[in-house]
């Protein structure tokens, strides 16, 4: 068996199209989605990352306001200016960009957004709600999963789904978005007791651990759907997913490849949950 490619750079297209036409419906109705970005110190990875999402949201007809401050910015200022954000009208979501720099402190900073502005999903009423299964801001990663496997036409209602990792930002929120969708799920992590044996019963497989080629060929099932969220830089600067990518795609029925798998779908939902946020205004 030779995988089939789930291909995020194409669903992706696909959903900022809609959002595109979306956007000129609210443009019409006088309201311009509006995204505001927080990003500081200097990290390199993470000026990337806001740059492509700036660009992004402007292609699609939003606007967005960079903000970029020192590592040296104090938890009371970065505080001050996510209440000042909260309260701009022309501002319908709000991203800060992960990891802060020590000393700060994600959790409050997370906690202080506006629950009508967190387009990211992390505030403790949108998770609450997403738990409950009454979503409103899904976290980006996981509703960009969810979106794949609808635009494939993947089934996933009865099905055995095993999530590798329990992250708030990934692991947890997916294996929610999957049993919400009538699947049978098992979060795994590192104290799971015979792991492989655990993922050869999955249907869907989602790898989210953050470790490069994690999950091998006999750990999947024949005919499985494996969602590789991972990416890890070797030391060659080659990028790779936590799934050992070639071993696998010769075992499962559907795969998504690092890069261009996972990765495109994150802007893809930042933005549409920008513009759901614009809509509620």
């Amino acid at each position: 068996m030779s995988a089939q490619l789930i291909d995020g750079k194409v669903v992706a297209k696909a959903v900022k199209e809609d959002v595109r036409n979306r956007v000129e419906a609210l443009k019409a109705r006088g309201i311009r989605p509006g995204l505001a970005t927080v990003l500081v110190g200097d990290d390199p990875a993470s000026h990337v990352y806001v740059r492509n999402k700036q660009r992004t949201c402007e292609d699609l007809g939003m606007h967005t306001v960079g903000h970029e401050l020192p590592a040296t910015t104090s938890q009371e200022d970065l505080l001050a200016l996510i209440q000042r954000l909260n309260l701009d009208r022309a501002i319908h979501g709000i991203l800060v960009q992960l990891p802060l720099p020590k000393p700060l402190r994600s959790e409050p900073i997370l906690n202080a957004l506006s629950p009508d502005k967190d387009i990211d999903g992390l505030h403790p009423f949108n998770m609450g709600k997403l738990m409950m299964g009454e979503p409103r801001f899904v976290p980006c990663t996981p509703a960009g999963v969810m979106a794949m496997l609808d635009y494939y036409k993947l089934p996933i209602e009865g099905k055995t789904a095993v999530v590798v990792g329990r992250s708030n930002l990934v692991g947890k929120p997916a294996a929610l978005l999957l049993m919400h969708r009538h699947a049978t799920v098992t979060i795994c992590h590192s104290k799971t007791v015979d792991l492989p044996a655990v993922c050869r019963r999955a249907d869907i497989l989602v790898a989210a651990m953050g470790k490069a080629r994690f999950v091998r060929a006999e750990m999947v099932k024949e005919g499985a759907v494996v969602i590789d969220v991972g990416i890890n830089r070797e030391a060659d600067g080659k990028l790779v997913g936590d799934v050992d990518f070639e071993a696998v795609a010769a075992k499962a029925a559907w795969i998504t490849p690092v890069p261009g798998g996972v990765g495109p779908m994150t802007i893809a939902m930042l933005m549409r949950n920008t513009m759901l946020a614009a809509s509620t205004t």
